[in-house]
């Protein structure tokens, strides 16, 4: 994996489309500059995730970004996407990366909120690490905010690239500019967006 495909990092929020088409909104977060794309769908039956898995992987490669899927170890594979993304709640990153081998090509992700999360998530095998939640945020209504200080402490602390995640906005990603971060992992800040390709163009251009 390439650090730079961690830059702009969609992960996917139906609940703040705002009544558009979801696969129109992706389209026009890839052409804004979205370098990578995880699909989360905490609720939909398998079958239609599998569906919605596969033909935004066909976007996606048109694109020459990689998709992530989120949690489910069966739909990536099935999908063929690019990786998966596990929390600290999901399947373990030891038991993630022993299944998705590194001969395999794919990418591996771990949500990791402490120095000692973040170091044993690089032990197990993950390419990258997800941190947060920076600011306060609707998708996880559960998680305590993440210092600019502790996150700072966690990329410091390990080898593999950090994207801080939670509540991130075109507003106030400049906060989190000059911690050593790979990239900007994003939610309803872009697919809530009024303009999607002008808000994704503008986080796109910011230099971390």
């Amino acid at each position: 994996m390439d650090r730079k495909q961690l830059k702009l990092y969609l992960v996917t929020d139906t609940h703040a489309l705002r009544g558009r088409d979801f696969f129109d909104v992706v389209e026009a977060a890839l052409m804004g500059g979205v370098t990578m794309v995880q699909l989360r769908e905490k609720t939909l039956p398998t079958a239609d995730f599998l569906k919605k898995a596969n033909a935004l992987r066909t976007m996606t490669e048109r694109y020459g970004v990689p998709l992530i899927i989120n949690d489910r170890l069966d739909i990536a594979f099935d999908s063929k996407a690019c990786g998966l993304h596990v929390g600290q709640k999901d399947i373990s990153a030891s038991d993630s990366r022993r299944i998705l081998r590194k001969d395999t090509g794919k990418i591996l992700g771990v949500t990791a909120n402490t120095i000692a999360q973040a170091q044993a998530a690089e032990a197990a095998g993950a390419d990258y690490i997800g941190a947060g939640a920076m600011f306060a945020t609707q998708t996880k209504g559960d998680t305590t905010p993440l210092s600019k200080e502790a996150l700072k402490a966690i990329v410091e602390s390990i080898s593999i690239p950090v994207v801080a995640i939670g509540g991130i906005n075109v507003q106030n990603a400049k906060e989190l500019t000059g911690l050593g971060l790979a990239g900007l992992a994003i939610s309803s800040g872009i697919m809530g967006a009024e303009n999607v390709y002008e808000t994704a163009k503008a986080l796109a251009a910011l230099k971390l």
